[in-house]
């Protein structure tokens, strides 16, 4: 399963176009590492006092996004940028915000589509599959068994599957 991390960085005054350019430079040369399946930034609105940069990297796996972190090209990368920004926040994505980071921000609606095209078939399944066992549990323990085992499934099997079979209509 790919990794996707989410850093922050706030930018010291009068430094901002410095990093921008050291990151976009840093961010193409990191692809060199086989591991790197995607890297992004993300700045302030034009004509705004934002300072923050945030920036988005996609792994192959864990043992890749360890890899690179633990690399003399990042701790060459991460002195300098020491020099330019305040302590980076560093978040690991999961779950719903994850599913459409492999892919190039597609628009909202075709985000829904691919949504609902999981969550049909995986509440038919449920509904067939897992209600007639649990049919004499109260309510609430009913809807909290069928809420927790379609997250379950939305995040780790059926999402990760319909965005690799749908890649190519996502992206066009």
């Amino acid at each position: 399963m790919p990794i996707h991390i989410a850093i922050t960085r706030k930018v010291l005054p009068g430094k901002e176009e410095e990093f921008k350019e050291a990151l976009h430079k840093f961010l193409g040369e990191s692809f060199v590492h086989g591991g790197v399946h995607g890297a992004s930034m993300i700045t302030a609105l034009p004509n705004t006092d934002g300072r923050e940069i945030g920036i988005l990297r996609t792994f192959k796996d864990e043992t890749e996004r360890d890899a690179f972190y633990n690399s003399d090209q990042f701790r060459k990368w991460e002195a300098y940028a020491s020099t330019l920004t305040e302590e980076p926040v560093y978040r690991e994505l999961n779950g719903l915000e994850a599913w459409f980071r492999s892919s190039a921000s597609p628009p909202r609606w075709k985000m829904a589509i691919i949504t609902l095209c999981g969550v049909f078939p995986t509440s038919i399944f449920l509904s067939l599959a897992v209600v007639p066992f649990i049919k004499d549990f109260p309510l609430l323990v009913r809807l909290f068994i069928i809420a927790a085992s379609m997250v379950g499934l939305l995040t780790w099997v059926v999402m990760p599957v319909l965005i690799k079979v749908m890649k190519r209509w996502i992206n066009s």
